[in-house]
């Protein structure tokens, strides 16, 4: 198929590089149409380009200077570690009875001498307050604890910047054992275990083995705060619990 051009569109498409084959148009362009091309303004010349800009490279910035290491404080405001590297610096406070006026005469069989508790606590002058400490007084009132004068809370916290921590905790509590002279010893969550027992195996393991602290049997399980994040390990503690009460009931019914 051949294009019927005239004289102009073949002169724009060889402006544009085009080659147009086939013969030129028999006939002029009609009168009208030349008068409207000479009264058509010139195409007007495209400006010529400007130079690339010559690249230059950016001067290279110098490195910046280290970050000053931060300062450590002296060994005097340093907290020490509850034992072993790398753990929590704890305050140990003093043991105190959970439900001292419970009475003597109603206090059921086979919860034995006594028991002691020791426990990371956010509010130690209050054990039982606030919804962890709510957690820990319905799982000792489950056992009828709350009906023994003799349960004792030992409480660790994560001292205050500034408050010095608790050294020797293991020793401190095995002075505890031996003046307070529990039947057993629970050990609610692993920072206590790693303070009281000196273990820093998971809490699944501990829970698993049998511990003694100063002579006295001892279950580790989970801590009250942890319970209420984890709602599926009650039962599991619930266990680590009634094994406790177990080997009380049978340590009291072989003794004479």
């Amino acid at each position: 198929m051949s294009l019927h051009l005239d004289a102009r569109q073949r002169a724009m498409l060889q402006e544009m590089g085009v080659t147009v084959w086939g013969p030129p148009p028999a006939t002029p362009a009609p009168p009208a149409a030349a008068a409207v091309e000479a009264r058509l303004p010139a195409a007007p010349q495209a400006a010529p380009l400007p130079a690339p800009a010559p690249v230059v490279a950016a001067p290279r910035s110098a490195p910046p200077p280290p970050a000053a290491a931060p300062r450590t404080p002296p060994a005097s405001q340093q907290a020490a570690p509850a034992t072993g590297p790398g753990a929590p610096a704890l305050l140990l406070h003093a043991p105190r009875a959970l439900y001292p006026t419970a009475d003597p005469a109603q206090t059921p069989t086979g919860l034995g001498n006594g028991w002691l508790i020791v426990a990371e606590s956010p509010t130690p002058a209050d054990p039982l307050g606030g919804d962890a400490g709510r957690l820990l007084d319905n799982m000792l009132r489950a056992m009828q604890l709350h009906k023994h004068p003799r349960v004792y809370f030992a409480a660790l916290e994560r001292p205050a910047p500034g408050t010095e921590a608790s050294a020797h905790i293991p020793a401190t509590l095995a002075d505890a054992v031996a003046t307070l002279q529990p039947a057993m010893v629970l050990v609610l969550g692993h920072v206590a275990a790693r303070a009281a027992l000196g273990r820093t195996e998971p809490l699944g393991r501990l829970r698993a083995g049998p511990h003694q602290l100063a002579g006295c049997p001892a279950v580790v399980t989970y801590d009250p705060a942890f319970l209420l994040r984890s709602q599926d390990t009650k039962a599991a503690a619930w266990a680590d619990l009634c094994h406790a009460l177990a080997l009380v009931r049978g340590a009291s019914a072989g003794s004479p």
